[in-house]
């Protein structure tokens, strides 16, 4: 088949990174870009890519195919609606929309339109995601229990749009997205019945600087996801707890370990003094009841979230993000500003 055409609106730091990716795909090619800021540099674009002076000449491009959003999270939902009622195939940057509602008119004009639209949904592709994912399928650590996720750094919010609640800013909307997305999908099968959410404000910035979030499932089994901007010695990034073993994958350099059982769970131990007493519970396993193991390898190729999305268009298969994944992420993402204004759990009481 020939490559689809994509027509790029916004050349930031993601535009471009969209850019280079799009050059290995089998299906499709950006041939078009336009940005709203004059001041572009695109001395770097390939002569193949036309450099567009306004919207309107890209959406009338016939031999644009697909509108690939990559601007402020603001304006997603009026661009992705505008470029569908023109008749293109639509990729949005995440988070898709501000809020469930939004998001429900472009799938709408999705619908009206007869248009394919989707999510860049990237940390799907993330290997320390992926390794946690073998893990638990495989069923290497028994029944999970408890899952840990977190993000964390020490440079604060880049001082651009990010920080401006108006236009989408804040870590809940930039990572959380990512990291309740994932979450979903290690749990599959099972509803979210609450959700509990703390955002912080340390950097006295009008969108939160980072947040901690607590979901729980119908199996009453446990997520937890942190993001920080101001973590100087900075936590695992992935922490799983299994009926069988535990695994913990440190950063996204992949340094890590999985420890499984090999004897009896509650074996007697000896009691050893820690501190200023004994314990039992707590003294160590040097009996030879559990062993170590490098994490497992995984291969990732992101190139397949454009190339689906061309073979999604004509019919071949189906999307990879789908849009009933995208309104329950949505609807959790509203469900934590909630809690964390009215400092309260959030709860689905037919499960979400």
């Amino acid at each position: 088949m020939m490559k689809k055409r994509i027509g790029l609106i916004g050349y930031g730091g993601m535009g471009k990174q969209h850019i280079k990716r799009i050059s290995e795909s089998r299906y499709v090619e950006v041939t078009g870009v336009y940005d709203n800021d004059e001041k572009k540099d695109y001395s770097f674009i390939s002569k193949e890519i036309k450099i567009y002076d306004n919207l309107e000449s890209l959406l009338a491009n016939p031999s644009i195919e697909i509108i690939l959003i990559a601007t402020p999270n603001d304006s997603h939902r009026d661009l992705a609606i505008k470029a569908l009622a023109s008749g293109k195939h639509v990729i949005s940057e995440k988070p898709v929309t501000l809020n469930v509602s939004e998001l429900k008119e472009i799938l709408s004009a999705s619908e009206k339109y007869n248009r394919c639209f989707t999510v860049h949904q990237n940390r799907r592709w993330d290997e320390n995601y992926l390794i946690t994912k073998k893990l638990i399928e495989d069923n290497t650590l028994g029944d999970i229990f408890y899952i840990e996720n977190r993000v964390q750094g020490s440079r604060g919010i880049p001082n651009d749009w990010r920080r401006n609640v108006d236009q989408g800013g804040g870590m809940l909307l930039d990572w959380g997205v990512h990291l309740l997305d994932r979450m979903l999908f290690l749990f599959p099968n099972q509803k979210v019945i609450s959700i509990h959410a703390t955002l912080n404000y340390f950097l006295g910035h009008e969108v939160d600087d980072g947040f901690k979030v607590e979901v729980t499932f119908d199996s009453l089994k446990k997520a937890y996801l942190e993001v920080g901007t101001t973590n100087f010695i900075e936590l695992p990034e992935w922490y799983v707890v299994g009926s069988i073993g535990s695994a913990v994958i440190e950063d996204f350099e992949l340094n890590g370990k999985y420890v499984t059982l090999t004897g009896e769970l509650a074996k007697e131990a000896i009691p050893i003094e820690t501190g200023a007493g004994l314990t039992k519970t707590m003294a160590p396993r040097n009996d030879d009841s559990i062993k170590t193991f490098p994490l497992p390898s995984v291969t990732s190729n992101i190139i397949e979230f454009y190339d689906n999305f061309a073979l999604a268009i004509d019919g071949q298969t189906d999307l990879m993000i789908k849009h009933e994944e995208l309104l329950r992420l949505s609807t959790l993402i509203d469900a934590c500003f909630e809690s964390s204004q009215k400092n309260e759990t959030i709860k689905f009481p037919n499960g979400l």
